[in-house]
């Protein structure tokens, strides 16, 4: 059947129950499914031949990955030991004596030194609560507030004044101006002091009492001049610390909340002037009373330096936790000599540790969960590719089932992200990675066979709604990159919470991306766990443990595997959502569903006037009165309808046409550009639906029949449907193959 004008041709190639025509004397009749899958199989292997280069590159990326990690750890570690963070050493000795703060952690300490408690002293402004701030002496820095609440408002206040213990300007005459580490011990624990530098997440040197160091005494009156304190440190560092006095301000509030308010609001201003705020600590004493002691200790967690934060760690709390009893004991037991004493703190002895880059920590489950899911554009855009290019449909004209183009793709794909996720883990454990070094190779195993087969089905599922290869990579790339930064921002905080609930947890795993997060969660966890334990990581053992949510993640993407499996298979083999199949379902009456919800498009614009259009019509409706499809291509009716968007009004294409072709009749449309010619040969071969109408071609309806009347037409396009780096004798082969030929 020939299109002549803009060079088209549809031809019909035998019946319903596969007629067949001799070709050099030899039978022929549609390839059978092993003979399709070989066809299929030898054209993508030409195809994935031809483009070694980016299928070499997609697989190789992991191990380009891990070589640049391997090059990045290099070079840290090669910074990380230089003097800088090297253990100090100083005559030829090296030790904790010798070493700052950054350098003590890769030093040996045998016996850590003892330090004393300190609590964290504010930046403050120059203005407090709207007033100068002012203290005694000159000399001496501004003030600090303490914010008070609790339900027996004079006792929380007493409490409030007996927070930081006076001592009288002789006390401090008296003190040494040399100090041993005793002598130091013993008069910093009788007092509030503080530092304005940022503690360190490990005690082994303090860094407020390193030398030319400030060190604050708070009292709530200032009454003494600076003092120059010099000695050593229990652990032989040498001091050298000026002494200054800092006035405390207790400040009664009504409410917990209006603490925690003013807290926040200080935050804020501290952070926008990029300074800490004013307030040291807040103390909510709740039901005190003379026989009992009960409080909430609120403070500062994050300290302003240059653009970042600083976290602060309980170091700095346990003085303010000794303030308060201290101030309680003496307040219930007047005229006793009661107190509690806050001697020192030190930290656990360790052996010399050679600082290095921990890429474990570095690489959270965000980096493994992107890595991973990079795939899914490749193999989407692919799919999405052969449905633009109209190849999956003229495939499927010569002949192609649906079975062997799924397995072959199918198959292609599997091996394809087995390589990549393969190279990955192998790569990973050889540069070091404890996420596959330590954990079990079984459950990785496991874990990444399920997923990428999940992910492979997934983009086939995908690919049924979409037509545009740009189209489908933008969505895919920002579902990428989107879920894993949904996973680490959102997903994270819901795992470690172990109050929420737990079905809306796996609930939210149902999204593909967020059970890849999950395992890689918690992978990775086992992983830093085991490193910094000296044991293995995630075994099967663990799976059973209640908060492992590993168990729970392969058994839902096992389980959404093989669902999505037959969803994205359905909608690709017949896909509900298409026209052509709601033909079958909604129609009584050979119509559209567009037809049905409009009755004046029912309407037939055939010129009747001319005889052989009048003529051809009473034949269409008399053969289809007798039901004598067979062997015969029967138009009835056909209508195309472009619907107008922005206002713009409906283009008719094809109005009514009826045509009644016999078996061996040769049939040519002619007609100037815009006649309906493409429009009819389109909805002929099913890449558009009609609006209303039908056609039978040897007894099968274009409405419901459309994969068996593929396999018996065959069309030459006006656009080429090539694949772009196949050859010519390529395209021959392959398609000879699907008609079943066979030889030279």
């Amino acid at each position: 059947r020939v299109n002549l004008d803009p060079a088209e041709m549809v031809s019909a190639t035998g019946g319903r129950n596969g007629n067949r025509t001799r070709t050099r004397g030899r039978g022929r009749a549609l390839a059978r499914f092993c003979r399709q899958h070989h066809a299929l199989l030898l054209k993508n292997l030409a195809f994935q031949r031809r483009n070694w280069k980016t299928n070499a590159a997609i697989a190789a990326f992991p191990v380009l990955l891990c070589a640049l990690l391997v090059a990045i750890q290099a070079v840290v570690d090669r910074e990380l030991d230089r003097p800088p963070f090297r253990c100090g050493c100083e005559g030829g000795h090296c030790g904790i004596q010798h070493s700052t703060p950054i350098q003590a952690m890769s030093c040996e300490v045998p016996a850590p030194p003892r330090w004393p408690a300190l609590v964290q002293v504010p930046v403050v402004p120059a203005f407090v609560h709207g007033r100068p701030a002012r203290c005694s002496n000159a000399s001496c820095a501004a003030p600090v507030s303490v914010l008070l609440t609790g339900l027996n408002r004079g006792l929380s206040q007493s409490l409030g004044r007996g927070l930081f213990p006076d001592l009288s300007p002789s006390d401090y005459f008296l003190m040494p101006k040399t100090m041993n580490s005793s002598s130091s011990l013993d008069h910093l624990s009788r007092v509030v002091p503080g530092s304005r530098t940022l503690p360190a997440h490990e005690l082994f040197v303090e860094p407020g009492l390193v030398p030319n160091e400030t060190l604050y005494v708070i009292q709530s009156k200032c009454s003494w001049q600076k003092r120059n304190v010099s000695g050593n440190s229990d652990g032989g560092m040498p001091l050298q610390l000026d002494m200054e006095c800092v006035q405390g301000l207790p400040l009664w509030c009504a409410s917990s909340s209006v603490i925690n308010r003013r807290l926040f609001n200080g935050y804020k201003r501290a952070n926008k002037r990029r300074r800490s705020n004013e307030f040291l600590a807040g103390y909510d004493f709740l039901d005190t009373s003379k026989g009992l002691f009960h409080v909430y200790i609120l403070y500062n967690s994050s300290f302003s330096r240059d653009n970042g934060h600083h976290s602060m760690t309980v170091l700095r709390v346990a003085r303010l936790v000794n303030m308060a009893s201290t101030a309680y004991l003496k307040q219930v037991l007047p005229g006793v000599n009661a107190e509690m004493r806050l001697e020192f703190l030190k930290e656990m002895p360790k052996a010399a540790i050679k600082m290095k880059l921990d890429l474990t920590t570095l690489l959270d489950a965000l980096f493994f969960t992107w890595t991973v899911q990079l795939l899914l554009p490749v193999i989407l855009t692919y799919l999405v590719y052969e449905k633009q290019q109209n190849l999956r449909l003229m495939m499927k004209m010569h002949g192609l089932k649906d079975g062997p183009y799924w397995l072959i793709s199918y198959s292609y794909f599997l091996s394809l992200s087995g390589a990549y996720v393969t190279f990955f883990a192998v790569f990973g454990s050889l540069i070091g990675l404890d996420i596959f070094r330590l954990n079990s190779y079984v459950i990785q195993f496991l874990f990444f066979f399920i997923y990428i087969n999940l992910q492979i089905v997934l983009a086939f599922l995908l690919a049924s709604f979409f037509s545009s290869v740009k189209t489908a990579s933008v969505i895919s790339y920002i579902y990428v990159f989107g879920s894993g930064l949904l996973g680490e921002a959102l997903l994270k905080l819901f795992i470690e919470d172990t109050t929420f609930p737990r079905p809306w947890l796996v609930i939210m795993e149902l999204v593909p991306g967020f059970s890849l997060y999950r395992g890689v969660y918690e992978l990775s966890e086992y992983a830093a766990a085991g490193s910094y334990m000296g044991k293995p990581g995630m075994q099967w053992g663990d799976l059973n443990d209640p908060i492992n949510g590993m168990k729970d993640v392969l058994i839902l993407t096992s389980i959404e595997w093989i669902l999505l499996l037959l969803v994205a298979y359905f909608l690709d083999h017949r896909p509900a959502w298409h026209p052509i199949f709601l033909f079958g379902i909604l129609s009584t009456k050979h119509s559209s569903p567009s037809y049905r919800a409009n009755p004046r498009s029912r309407r037939v614009f055939a010129d009747m006037a001319k005889d052989d259009v009048f003529l051809e019509h009473k034949v269409v409706k008399r053969l289809l009165k007798e039901m004598d499809t067979r062997n015969m291509i029967i138009c009835h009716n056909l209508k195309k309808v472009y619907r107008g968007n922005n206002r713009n009004p409906d283009k008719l294409a094809v109005r009514g046409l009826s045509l009644a072709l016999h078996k061996g009749q040769c049939f040519g449309m002619l007609g100037p550009n815009g006649a309906g010619k493409s429009s009819f040969i389109n909805m002929m071969i099913g890449l558009v639906a009609p609006t209303c109408g039908t056609a039978y071609i040897h007894g099968m309806d274009l409405r419901k029949d459309m994969n068996e009347i593929y396999a018996n037409i065959g069309v030459c396009p006006q656009h080429d449907l090539l694949w772009e780096t196949l050859t010519g004798r390529e395209h021959l082969q392959f398609y000879g193959r699907m008609k079943n030929l066979s030889g030279s």
